[in-house]
């Protein structure tokens, strides 16, 4: 019996009414950093006039967690929870199913306090084969959630792993956040030695530091999503549902906090060395993913623009699909990579 049956009562219609606003605010509302950038556009690659390949030549696959994918993009966690949600996610499901992508969900702890909900996140009858990624805070292990409830996770949609977010600032700013995050490493370090498959640690818009990189690989963590600043911001998001001025002031304070992404990758890379290191926030096109597989990323999400496309239509994600895999080829074609293992060593210049 999970530990947090008890909960779920109070909890539930506060969590889904959370990620019913959270859809809302991403699709209507700029929530961008105002000035914070990825870093990304300070890196450019070394062209290469004369690559001797054709772009018939360049191979985007990658192998990760025993699973070959087409490219090395991740159609990053974003949602769950309500029926428009339900909608998205099948969208976005079958988009990696037929690109060969990997996909992760959004938090599942309203459908771990109300069953009812599972059916939105589930979306392996239309992507039977993706590498498909469940989802759960982190915080909620000091909470009442453990391994139990993570496997719940798993199994509630056949995934191949777990992610465990970590989003103190956004819960901080948040009325109904959960601050309590003291003794959270041994509580990760406990899933990690239990759960049968890999567990994947990411932050959720202000980036991984070296420092807790080497904390969470000493703990057992499969892979490192460092998940930078410069796209999506998640202080901006809870300031436009702030239901005060006191906790709208708060929020908007940290508009501009985090790590960007180009130097948290750098940074994760150095404190997990023999990890996977995920690179999303503010990736927006091909060239993106190929400085980020450059700096040391394994594979790279993207959240914000492959929600809008999916909210329009079918049709408008596949075709944003396209476009950012294309772009990425041409990148590799351009600096004389013809497999994403010679991208990793492709040398960029930094402006």
């Amino acid at each position: 019996m999970s530990k947090v049956t008890g909960r779920e009562n109070r909890q539930s219609p506060d969590t889904s009414q959370r990620k019913a606003d959270h859809i809302r605010i991403n699709l209507e509302e700029d929530v961008r950093f105002p000035h914070l950038t990825t870093g990304l556009e300070r890196y450019r690659f070394v062209h290469c006039a004369l690559p001797e390949l054709n772009l018939s030549d360049i191979d985007t696959t990658i192998r990760l967690f025993g699973k070959i994918l087409k490219a090395p993009l991740l159609v990053s966690s974003m949602t769950g929870g309500t029926s428009q949600a339900q909608s998205i996610n099948r969208r976005l499901a079958a988009a990696a199913q037929a690109h060969g992508l990997a996909m992760g969900v959004g938090s599942q702890r309203a459908a771990i306090e109300d069953s009812s909900l599972a059916e939105t996140f589930q979306v392996r009858s239309v992507a039977p084969d993706i590498l498909l990624f469940a989802n759960l805070g982190a915080v909620q292990l000091n909470l009442g959630y453990d391994a139990e409830n993570c496997m719940q996770a798993v199994e509630m949609i056949e995934a191949d792993a777990l992610i465990l977010h970590l989003n103190v600032l956004q819960e901080s700013v948040q009325p109904e956040g959960e601050t309590q995050w003291a003794g959270l490493l041994d509580r990760i370090e406990q899933v990690c030695r239990v759960l049968p498959v890999p567990v994947i640690a990411k932050e959720v818009g202000w980036g991984i530091s070296e420092p807790v990189a080497r904390r969470l690989a000493g703990v057992g963590v499969a892979a490192i999503d460092v998940a930078g600043s410069g796209g999506t911001s998640w202080s901006e998001v809870e300031y436009h549902r702030a239901p005060t001025a006191f906790h709208a002031r708060v929020a908007h304070a940290f508009a501009d906090w985090g790590i960007p992404t180009a130097e948290s990758i750098q940074m994760a890379r150095r404190g997990a060395p023999s990890l996977p290191i995920f690179s999303s926030g503010g990736l927006r096109d091909g060239i993106d993913i190929a400085k980020s597989i450059a700096l040391g990323a394994s594979l790279c999400g993207v959240a914000g623009p492959f929600l809008r496309a999916a909210a329009d239509s079918q049709g408008v994600l596949d075709e944003a699909i396209h476009v950012i895999l294309a772009q990425l080829r041409i990148a590799m074609l351009s600096c004389g990579a013809s497999i994403i293992e010679e991208l990793q060593t492709a040398p960029l210049l930094r402006d």
